[in-house]
């Protein structure tokens, strides 16, 4: 049996996310922490939005991976405050998403939702040139944009910046 608070936020942090299953919920900063109380152990997610349709999976993905680990006692919550941002996804989360064809959202963006156009310059992750656009800001999730690159003429998602 796992005891350890360590213990369960790795266990937690290795769950996948079920709509971009190259990162962990870790990776994009969606678990945004594990604390342990005796043989409780509660694991606060963060979802990339409120109305986003995942969380359910992810916390019922999150309470099954602690209790295969031997966790009797455990309680997935929101948490809301403070909002999830692109800023939360690790470095290594954004290598992942570019290494499975989706350009990553730049990092360093103010935490705020942009309502107008966001950052022109993406680059492809096929072949790596800016010479891309957005097709429809509405991609296969709600956090996705579709974009082609003009060098390639390859499509390829884009997370949206938040």
């Amino acid at each position: 049996m796992v005891t350890t608070a360590t213990s369960a936020w790795e266990v937690a942090a290795a769950v996948p996310d079920p709509e971009l299953p190259m990162v962990t919920l870790a990776d994009l900063g969606v678990l945004a922490g594990v604390e342990q109380d005796g043989d409780r152990v509660t694991a606060w997610i963060t979802p990339t939005y409120s109305g986003c349709p995942a969380v359910a999976e992810m916390a019922s993905d999150v309470d099954a991976r602690l209790r295969a680990a031997g966790f009797t006692e455990v309680a997935v919550r929101l948490r809301l405050d403070p909002p999830w941002s692109t800023d939360r996804i690790s470095e290594d989360g954004r290598r992942k998403l570019a290494e499975a064809g989706i350009a990553p959202p730049h990092p360093g963006g103010s935490g705020l939702l942009r309502l107008g156009p966001t950052r022109r310059s993406v680059a492809c992750p096929q072949c790596g040139s800016t010479d891309t656009e957005e097709l429809s800001r509405f991609g296969s999730t709600a956090c996705k944009a579709l974009w082609r690159c003009r060098a390639c003429r390859e499509p390829f998602d884009r997370i949206k910046e938040i």
